[in-house]
C-alpha cells in the first residue's frame, strides 16, 4: 500500500448530511446565515464592525467615491467581518478543547484577534487616504 493510500485510508471523513446537492447547498447556506446571526447577537466587536460599515458606506455615497475606492471599501469591510468571524470560531474551538487557562490557548486567541486588529488598522489607513482629501476639498481647502 502506497503512502497516499495509507494517508487517505486513515483520514477521518466528515459527517456529511445526506440529500441532493441542492439540499446540501441550501443547508450550508442556512448554517452560514446562522453563523452571521450568532456573531451579530453575541460578538460585540461584530456590532462595531457593522456600524463602521454603515458609516463608511454612507460617507462613500456622500463623497461620491470612484469605483476603485468602492472596491477598497467593500473589500475591507468584507475582509474585516470575515476575519472577525474566523477569530470567533477559533475562540469557540479553543474553548471547546479546554476550559483551563493555558498559555498556548491564550496565544492562539490573542493572535487570532490581532489579525482582525491589523486588518482594521490597515483599513483605517486606507480610509484616511480616500476620505481626508475629499473632506479637505469640501471644507474649502
Amino acid at each position: 500500500m502506497g503512502l497516499l493510500e495509507r494517508i487517505f485510508r486513515r483520514t477521518p471523513k466528515r459527517n456529511k448530511e445526506q440529500g441532493s446537492a441542492l439540499e446540501r447547498y441550501r443547508k450550508s447556506f442556512l448554517h452560514a446565515i446562522e453563523g452571521i446571526i450568532y456573531c451579530l447577537r453575541f460578538e460585540h466587536n461584530m456590532i462595531i464592525i457593522v456600524i463602521a460599515t454603515i458609516v463608511v458606506t454612507l460617507c462613500g455615497f456622500y463623497f461620491h467615491l470612484h469605483p476603485f475606492e468602492w472596491l477598497f471599501v467593500i473589500s475591507m469591510c468584507g475582509a474585516i467581518s470575515a476575519c472577525e468571524m474566523i477569530n470567533s470560531s477559533m475562540e469557540a474551538a479553543i474553548d471547546l478543547c479546554t476550559s483551563e487557562i493555558h498559555p498556548l490557548a491564550k496565544i492562539a486567541k490573542d493572535t487570532a484577534s490581532s489579525a482582525t486588529l491589523i486588518l482594521c488598522i490597515t483599513s483605517f489607513i486606507g480610509a484616511c487616504i480616500i476620505f481626508i482629501p475629499k473632506m479637505i476639498e469640501i471644507l474649502g481647502g
